[in-house]
């Protein structure tokens, strides 16, 4: 199950469980946030799609932690003038837990029930390779390189005299 939504003015996909990093939000460091401009709902192949957005339906997170993006440097040049300015910037992030997606009327805990309920299929695929027993590896077979030949002596160069 994921959704687009938007977050701070931007789209993103999430899905439960991801971490997100989004332009900086008024909240502080654990604190809970929602999320109500869903624009797209995919539920296992069900997808709603909102006129913009999905009446009733929510994206809930816990924002993790507020940080800084990568430096970007600003050149500007005019060639022949002498003319350079440089300027840097960094963007100012927080990153977020998505706990869930919510329809209407649905609260978190909700959420979580339906969640362990249905185990997911990849798990007990993951499961049943671990029990599988690995073939042992064969032992590498070094082979011994072939004896080198060896060198011819350098014959001396005579000089003819006359």
């Amino acid at each position: 199950m994921y959704a687009i939504v938007e977050i701070a003015g931007q789209q993103f996909k999430v899905e439960r469980g991801v971490k997100v990093y989004v332009h900086r939000l008024d909240a502080n460091e654990g604190a809970k946030v929602e999320f109500d401009k869903v624009l797209l709902v995919d539920n296992g192949g069900k997808v709603q799609i909102g006129t913009p957005s999905i009446d009733g339906a929510k994206v809930a997170a816990t924002v993790l932690s507020h940080l800084k993006g990568d430096k970007v440097i600003v050149f500007k040049k005019k060639r022949r003038k002498g003319y350079q300015k440089s300027n840097g910037h960094r963007q100012q992030l927080t990153q977020i837990l998505v706990q869930g997606i919510l329809a209407k009327g649905e609260t978190l805990k909700d959420e979580i029930a339906i969640v362990k309920k249905a185990p997911k299929a990849e798990a007990v695929e993951v499961e049943a390779k671990e029990t599988k027993k690995a073939a042992p590896k064969k032992a590498a077979v070094k082979k011994e390189a072939a004896p080198k030949k060896a060198a011819a002596p350098k014959k001396a160069v005579k000089k003819a005299a006359k």
